[in-house]
C-alpha cells in the first residue's frame, strides 16, 4: 500500500500557536521550507536576545548533546519496570565511535565556557526551559531580573561556544 506524501507543512492551527516564531523560505509549494522557532532558544533569537552566530553555536552545542546520547531514553512504559536494571542496554556507555566523539565535544565545550554559562546553555538549548525559569533557578526573584540574567548568560555562552567551535576547525 502506498503511503501518501506529507508535504503540506504545518497546519494553520500550528502556525497560529507558533505566532511569529517561524521563518518561511521559498515561494512555491515545492520549494517552501518552514522552520519552526517556537522553542526557548528560537524565541531568544527571534526576539534578538542573542545574535545569529550565538544561536548557531548554541544549536551546535545542543546537537552534540543529543547526538552524544545524553538526552536519555524512554526506557519502558511499564510502571513495574521503572527501576529495573537492564545490563544489556549499556546505560551511560557510548554505542558507537561517532556518539563518543559527540560526547567528548559536548563535554569539552561545556568545560571551555564555564559553569554558569554552561548551566544556562544546558537549560535553554538542551532542555528547552524558558529564560525566566532558568533565571529563577539562578536565584533571581524578580521575573524581569531572572529573564535579564539568563539572557546575559545565554549570550555569553553563545559567544564563548562560537569561539570554541571556531578553534576546532
Amino acid at each position: 500500500m502506498d503511503t501518501p506524501l506529507d508535504d503540506a507543512g504545518p497546519t494553520p492551527e500550528r502556525l497560529r500557536k507558533a505566532a511569529q516564531f517561524f521563518t518561511v523560505a521559498g515561494r512555491s509549494r515545492s520549494s517552501r521550507k518552514i522552520t519552526m522557532l517556537d522553542d526557548a532558544l528560537g524565541k531568544a533569537w527571534m526576539r534578538q536576545t542573542i545574535s545569529a552566530q550565538e544561536y548557531s553555536a548554541l544549536r551546535r552545542y545542543a546537537l552534540h548533546w543529543v547526538a552524544g546520547g545524553l538526552q536519555g531514553s524512554l526506557g519502558s512504559v511499564d510502571l513495574n519496570r521503572i527501576y529495573a536494571f537492564d545490563p544489556s542496554s549499556m546505560t551511560g556507555l557510548a554505542r558507537s565511535e561517532a556518539q563518543l566523539d559527540h560526547k567528548r565535544t559536548y563535554y569539552a565545550a561545556k568545560q571551555a565556557i564555564g559553569f554558569r554559562p554552561s548551566f544556562v546553555a544546558d537549560q535553554i538549548a538542551c532542555f528547552g526551559r524558558g529564560l525566566q525559569e532558568t533565571g529563577a533557578s539562578l536565584g533571581m526573584r524578580s521575573p524581569y531580573r531572572a529573564r535579564e540574567k539568563a539572557a546575559e548568560l545565554l549570550g555569553d555562552a553563545g559567544h564563548r561556544l562560537g569561539v570554541f567551535f571556531d578553534a576546532l576547525r
